[in-house]
């Protein structure tokens, strides 16, 4: 009997032994997992997209007339003063050489203007000759008169000749006068471009444009001399410490913004992250092929810096930054990251570490920024939850913390 006693527990140990070693043998790891915890923090539901600076107020300078754009007398980068610094100058449209044929006809012209001032000339000797002699007979016929020799129609006759005499000189020095205009006109033909009538150079041909306002020169088309068209482009001037953002964005995302909304700006170079806010969201989208091919609606929208923010950051007009718009701001709210949620029999459900084993739980969730969703209800604050889970994760699993190994 004791010898049985003996037997019996010794193999009752050695099935225990070979159980567990069957079970260390085969039994399944744990699976490593990331673990963090639900918690109550500052929520920001943003709109997020790429943007660039512009300057507010742009004075676009353009040629007020068509002729030569002289080489430009500033540079980019250059302070100037509205209503004082030259910033352009453009010398008028020329006109071209004379052929010879069109300079035998000019100087014909001329020689048929010319002889028409001189018989101009000759009709004002003519009608001041006349006008004297009108004169004086009107003189001696009143001293007859005077004397009773000469009746009053003699006089009345003599006044009416001295009126038409006068109206014919007048008559002729208004011939003369058109003459003398012809003949500057025929002239005017045979001046070569860049020369005055009188052969010498004009100096005072060309036309100065000031600044339209205080400002330094953001772009010059052209720095050389060229003709230019009237309302060609020439420079554009600006402030550049008075930018804006413009931000491109989906339509679909711009119905959630409101004018006026704060922004945070970043990559814009700098390490710190400046404010902006929302000024105006354009009401008419236009359609954008994106890199993928894919035809998308997008608007522009406009956000100021907070005053005094950019000053000494060295941003200048077109400058590349990111926006983030936030539509909706929490400070206490509950939440886990994104990435620790799936979708299981149709509801948004989640892993918790239980003690070394995975917990499916359900959840409902609410807002959702762009790594992080509110819990509305499923876990409390604290509760331990699992991230990026595989497809070795399910209830029940067990599971180690990856922190651990």
């Amino acid at each position: 009997m004791p010898f049985n006693l003996r037997t019996n527990v010794g193999i009752l140990a050695g099935l225990a032994a070979l159980t567990g070693l069957l079970y260390v043998t085969f039994r399944d790891d744990p699976v490593p997992v990331d673990i963090v915890s639900a918690k109550r923090d500052v929520m920001r539901v943003t709109v997020d997209a790429d943007g660039k600076t512009r300057i507010k107020d742009i004075y676009e300078v353009s040629a007020p007339i068509a002729g030569t754009a002289q080489r430009s007398p500033v540079a980019v980068g250059e302070r100037v003063v509205g209503g004082e610094t030259v910033v352009a100058v453009v010398r008028p449209a020329e006109i071209g050489f004379l052929d010879a044929r069109t300079r035998v006809q000019a100087e014909a012209a001329v020689r048929e203007a010319e002889a028409a001032l001189q018989a101009a000339d000759t009709s004002v000797r003519q009608a001041e000759e006349e006008l004297n002699y009108a004169i004086t007979q009107y003189s001696r016929i009143q001293t007859l008169v005077d004397r009773g020799v000469a009746s009053l129609t003699q006089l009345e006759d003599a006044a009416q000749i001295k009126a038409l005499r006068e109206a014919a000189l007048d008559a002729a020095r208004a011939n003369r006068a058109a003459s003398e205009s012809a003949l500057e006109r025929a002239r005017a033909a045979l001046i070569e471009p860049g020369l005055m009538q009188d052969g010498e150079v004009d100096e005072n041909c060309c036309v100065p444009i000031l600044a339209p306002a205080d400002g330094v020169v953001l772009d010059i088309v052209n720095v050389s001399e060229r003709p230019v068209q009237a309302g060609t482009p020439l420079l554009s001037i600006g402030q550049p410490d008075n930018l804006e953002i413009v931000a491109d964005i989906l339509s679909s995302e711009a119905v959630r913004i409101e004018e006026g909304a704060p922004a945070l700006v970043e990559r814009w170079g700098g390490e710190e992250t400046l404010h902006a806010r929302v000024r105006e969201i354009e009401p008419a989208a236009r359609t954008k092929v994106s890199a993928l091919g894919i035809e998308e609606q997008r608007v522009d929208v406009t956000l100021d810096f907070e005053n005094g923010e950019i000053a000494g950051k060295g941003l200048g007009n077109g400058y590349a930054v990111f926006v983030r718009i936030i539509v909706w701001e929490g400070s206490d709210v509950l939440q886990v990251p994104v990435s620790a949620l799936f979708r299981a029999d149709g509801e948004w459900a989640l892993f918790i570490y239980d003690e070394g084993v995975a917990r499916q739980v359900p959840v409902e969730i609410g807002r959702r920024s762009g790594l992080m969703a509110e819990i509305v209800s499923g876990v409390e604050e604290g509760t331990m939850v699992i991230t990026h889970p595989s497809d070795r994760v399910a209830d029940g699993v067990d599971v180690v913390d990856r922190s651990t190994l």
